[in-house]
């Protein structure tokens, strides 16, 4: 059995403001990058290299925040999240604060490989993906004027900092030829943030999580309620001790997100191949597709 699924963020988005070219934009992303990482497990790769794949896809498109067109904090700067884990063996990597990394899916990659740590932050996580052979780009390198645009209206008072800022962060799971699950999420964080803000995108067990006794998760939302609720180990702990499929263990936990005010939705990937995409925002992007035929792709709640 094999199986994946991506999200590209939740938040506020009406069927109204979703005009032709956007959806089609955003549908084509998903496509690619759920077809990337499914093209890797067909050819026997692990649920890691996949989840990789699709994210990196993500991660080089503009309109999602995470890498290219990550989105602004208040002083005008670009930090960039992610991490991964891999299910069999619990392993995990996770960097926070980056600026200057194109791909911090791939650093947070190498911090499972090839560090001690789960977390690197900041400098400290500039200088080792130095030390891995990772060059360096500009933070401008992540700028597009639309997020530009985002950050004023904010900083203006046009639009305040909420479920509207959320739409874009990215992640993957999935499950390989060998059962293994693994998961990954990366983000730019909120517009208009505080500089040093750390989501849940990066937090094992908030954001990502993943064991193959029960599923991988990844998060996508207000990331201050889903680390609060350590919304990705709670949905596994779920299906583990008191039995749940991963579809209502993800809806329990996402509603208690909803109950503390808080907005977004999850992936979360059994080790049966079930597959739960759910959102208690207007809208999320996701994709699914798997061995037995399944393919769908998203982006509000009235799709099929």
């Amino acid at each position: 059995m094999l199986a994946i699924a991506v999200h590209g963020g939740a938040g506020t988005l009406s069927r109204a403001d979703l005009t032709h070219e956007n959806e089609q934009a955003f549908r084509a992303g998903l496509d690619r990058a759920l077809r990337a990482g499914y093209v890797a497990l067909e050819r026997d790769a692990s649920s890691l290299d996949a989840v990789v794949a699709a994210v990196r896809v993500l991660e080089d498109d503009p309109l999602f925040n995470a890498g290219r067109g990550a989105v602004y904090a208040a002083n005008g700067t670009i930090e960039l999240d992610a991490s991964l884990m891999e299910g069999a063996g619990l392993r995990a990597g996770a960097v926070a604060g980056v600026r200057h990394v194109r791909s911090p899916i791939e650093l947070a990659r190498l911090v499972l490989e090839r560090s001690a740590h789960v977390m690197l932050a900041g400098q400290g996580a500039e200088e080792f993906a130095l030390e891995q052979g990772m060059a360096p780009v500009p933070n401008s390198f992540f700028a597009t004027e639309h997020r530009r645009l985002e950050l004023e209206r904010i900083l203006h008072g046009e639009q305040p900092t909420g479920p509207e800022s959320l739409m874009g962060t990215v992640g993957a799971v999935a499950l390989d030829h060998l059962g293994n699950l693994a998961a990954a999420t990366s983000t730019g964080g909120l517009t208009g943030k505080r500089w040093g803000r750390v989501g849940d995108s990066p937090i094992i067990g908030a954001g990502t999580y993943a064991a193959n006794d029960a599923c991988a998760v990844s998060a996508t939302g207000h990331g201050e309620y889903f680390i609060r609720l350590a919304v990705a180990h709670e949905i596994a702990s779920l299906m583990r001790h008191r039995g749940l499929d991963v579809r209502d263990a993800a809806g329990t936990v996402l509603g208690r997100v909803g109950d503390l005010g808080g907005y977004g939705g999850v992936i979360a990937l059994a080790r049966d191949g079930s597959i739960a995409m759910p959102f208690n925002s207007e809208g999320m992007l996701r994709g699914a597709m798997d061995s037995r035929g399944r393919f769908e792709i998203g982006l509000l709640g009235d799709d099929a």
